[in-house]
């Protein structure tokens, strides 16, 4: 499937100064709890059929290998959006606040360490806009906005960034980026510089970004998307030369009234956690790869051969929502759950979850799962990070789901109220339990 842009409108440049800024704590949101009114009404079914484009193209993101250049385009002319590439966005994420311009104006944006590229919705708004919480981004109300050069190394940067060609609009010589997304989603537009706020007194001058003029998907009623990526575009790597390459998150309940975090940059914690190592992947090194090295109920690992995990790449991703295994790894998991509950009354299979109990994930006992990772480091999950209520239903299902690849995806369910923490710097992961609620 494809959509045509037709881009014309140029923005001009501006200049701004720079200072150092200290680390950066953000509340997190899921964005049913946000929104004023709480607007939003995703079901489970849109919850699930999300993240499954999610994985499939996470999947074969890391898969692409095709070579992409740049291309010029001129006043009038089309750019084709492809949408083999990309993640499936919206219900499955989670949203903080973050301040853009002189003078600064603040706006909702989905967090994903699965992206790279930040972008947020732009007047004119040339094609199409979704209707989002709060007014556009208007680029001539800052005196610190700039347009990108396609000459640029941020241009070119695209590449890698967002696994799409960049346009360039040929009189005005402006870098366009095509940022999109599994499930039809995407934005298109400009790639700008301007200054990023949090507060009064932390600001990243130039701050690179889209200015998106053509934006359709699944993204709630957020202004744009946050790239956390180790990609050196994202805002973490923008960041890094100022507050250090790590970042720390506790993703609330789902049903939370309570906020959770997201600290970015090196700081101290009081808490005890355990660190694996963040391992390198030649496919994509943009994405946060661990090795997930055994699976434990009780105090007994399930029935699989080490080498079924040595053969899976495993991603920690914070918008995946229920966590993906190899067939095997999931078959075997499924198995020794179901002994462990044997005294609970089974339900039919709901969508992808063919593990599934009558009741809630409070009515049951605990069967103690345990993710072991390299280097020994072990997330024991509470109830709430091993089942999924569909509550219309009246059942629980395992938060678990098999994929006939090689690639494991641990998704948010099993992150929730930990602690993450991202040392990109020291290329470690760490986690804690007890961050929030």
């Amino acid at each position: 499937m494809a959509f045509l842009l037709l881009l014309f409108f140029l923005l001009g440049p501006s200049t701004v100064s720079s200072r150092s800024i200290d680390n950066i704590i953000l509340p997190l949101h899921h964005p049913q709890l946000v929104y004023s009114p709480p607007s939003l009404s995703f079901t489970v079914d849109d919850i699930i059929q999300s993240d499954e484009y999610r994985v499939k193209n996470l999947i074969s993101r890391i898969q692409y290998s095709g070579e992409v250049e740049q291309k010029k385009m001129s006043e009038g002319s089309f750019v084709k959006i492809p949408l083999d590439s990309g993640l499936s966005l919206g219900v499955g994420n989670f949203v903080t606040k973050i301040q853009l311009g002189t003078p600064a104006k603040e706006y909702i944006m989905v967090v994903d360490t699965g992206s790279t590229l930040t972008w947020l919705q732009c007047q004119p708004c040339l094609v199409s806009c979704y209707d989002q919480e709060g007014p556009l981004f208007n680029p001539n109300s800052s005196t610190t906005y700039s347009t990108v050069a396609c000459s640029s190394s941020d241009c070119s940067g695209l590449v890698k960034a967002t696994l799409n060609k960049p346009g360039c609009t040929k009189d005005g010589d402006v870098c366009i980026y095509v940022a999109s997304y599994g499930d039809s989603s995407f934005s298109v537009g400009y790639l700008v510089k301007d200054r990023l706020s949090f507060g009064k007194s932390t600001k990243l001058p130039d701050f690179t970004y889209g200015c998106g003029q053509n934006n359709v998907g699944l993204f709630g009623k957020a202004g744009g998307l946050i790239g956390l990526s180790k990609n050196n575009m994202s805002m973490l790597g923008q960041l890094s030369t100022k507050v250090g390459k790590a970042f720390t998150y506790c993703l609330p309940t789902f049903k939370s009234t309570s906020s959770g975090y997201l600290s970015i940059g090196s700081s101290k914690s009081t808490q005890s956690f355990s660190y694996t190592p963040l391992i390198q992947n030649s496919l994509d090194s943009s994405l946060y790869y661990v090795n997930l090295t055994d699976i434990t109920v009780g105090s007994d690992s399930i029935s699989v051969p080490a080498s079924a995990y040595a053969a899976a790449s495993t991603i920690i991703d914070s918008g995946t929502v229920i966590t993906r295994l190899p067939t095997s790894v999931y078959v075997a998991l499924s198995k020794a759950v179901s002994k462990s509950l044997s005294k609970h009354t089974k339900a039919p299979p709901y969508s992808i979850l063919d593990t599934c109990f009558k009741g809630t994930y409070r009515s049951l006992s605990d069967p103690k799962i345990g993710l072991v990772f390299a280097d020994g480091a072990k997330l024991k999950l509470a109830p709430i990070n091993m089942f999924y209520d569909i509550d219309y239903k009246g059942i629980t299902c395992l938060a678990f789901a098999g994929d006939s690849g090689d690639v494991a995806i641990i998704g948010n369910v099993q992150q929730l109220t930990f602690s993450f923490s991202y040392d990109v710097a020291n290329s470690r992961l760490g986690f804690a339990p007890g961050g929030c609620t």
